[in-house]
């Protein structure tokens, strides 16, 4: 069952102004009482990379650290495990930022959806950290980011433009929401302990091609899962304690620019056509997929990896493309 757009509630930014304007004040005086400007200016460089990158966060089914996890490791050397926690870090603010935005413009979402995708996340996520990402080798885990984008591009390549004009929402109880949700939400959380990004993609991708779900509605969801397991990771791993100074160093440069950054993705992509804005990010998925698999050392073990992901992605695309238009087709009917 499908249902028109309405805003969720009367729209109101007071939130999102709060925020801001008390994240601005704390780190003006933090910077200021612990004399860290040096730091900041010693990381400028990640920052201006940010400001793209929240743009593309706040717009598309991207989360900020799908730009940082390339940018950091190939471009400053750093490990995958660093830009996995500077992306949690970082996409904890700025796309937090980005959902009291949406919420404050009453911008509709699948909030069922969503609230059951994350809570099975935050399982998803601590299974990842502690049971399965020590076991995952650093070339496996740099491949597997590049795969999930890959896949992103396939999907958005070949059918862009039907998704740009499906125009309607999913309306799903609990029951529904639990039911495909959950297990979405522990696989996007697993994916996300060992690359910092995946709930959104994943629920983004059932939401088009299972629900023929409107972009209107799709894509904010997939901002707000992305706020909610970052804030769960990030939480995780500061209690761990295993983000070193350099990476808050960049998070610290680059937190009052994503701040603003995230929420005007998620508004510029209502002043320009969405549809050439994902033909564009996915083109910046294929170069991404091939840098990687040029700068990362392949034998037969990340072959067969690659390969059997990216088999797996369109097996599955293709399954819920056509499960979610023989429904769509049946609806019709049954409406008749």
């Amino acid at each position: 069952m499908s249902v028109k757009l309405i805003p969720a509630h009367k729209p109101s930014l007071r939130l999102w102004k709060t925020l801001v304007t008390l994240f601005l004040i704390g780190w003006v005086t933090c910077v200021i009482a612990f004399d860290w400007w040096p730091m900041v200016r010693e990381h400028w460089g990640i920052a201006m990379v940010m400001i793209g990158g929240s743009l593309i966060a706040g717009s598309t089914p991207m989360g900020g650290g799908s730009v940082a996890f390339p940018i950091l490791v190939y471009g400053f050397g750093k490990s995958p495990e660093n830009a996995r926690n500077f992306g949690l870090a970082i996409q904890a603010l700025g796309m937090t930022s980005a959902l009291l935005f949406i919420f404050g413009r009453g911008v509709p979402v699948q909030r069922k959806l969503l609230a059951c995708a994350c809570t099975a996340a935050g399982v998803g996520i601590v299974l990842g950290t502690f049971w399965v990402t020590p076991y995952v080798s650093r070339s496996i885990v740099k491949l597997l980011f590049s795969c999930l984008w890959m896949s992103f591009a396939m999907v958005t390549l070949a059918r862009n433009r039907e998704f740009c004009e499906l125009k309607t929402a999913p309306s799903l109880d609990w029951n529904d929401s639990a039911r495909i949700g959950l297990p979405i939400g522990l696989l996007g959380g697993v994916i996300a302990s060992m690359i910092g990004v995946g709930l959104e993609m994943l629920l983004y991708t059932v939401l088009i091609l299972l629900f023929r779900c409107d972009l209107k509605v799709a894509v904010p969801t997939a901002v707000c899962a992305t706020a909610i397991a970052s804030i769960i990771g990030a939480a995780l791993h500061i209690g761990i304690g295993d983000i070193p100074r350099d990476i808050f160093g960049d998070w610290l440069a680059c937190a009052p620019l994503v701040i603003f950054g995230a929420p005007a993705g998620t508004y510029i992509v209502t002043k320009i056509p969405r549809i050439k804005l994902l033909y564009f990010v996915s083109v910046l998925c294929v170069f991404q997929f091939l840098w990687t698999l040029w700068a990362t050392p392949t034998h037969s073990t990340e072959w067969i990896f690659v390969g059997s992901t990216l088999t797996l992605a369109i097996v599955g695309f293709v399954f819920l493309y056509k499960r979610g238009k023989r429904d769509r087709q049946m609806a019709a009917v049954a409406a008749v």
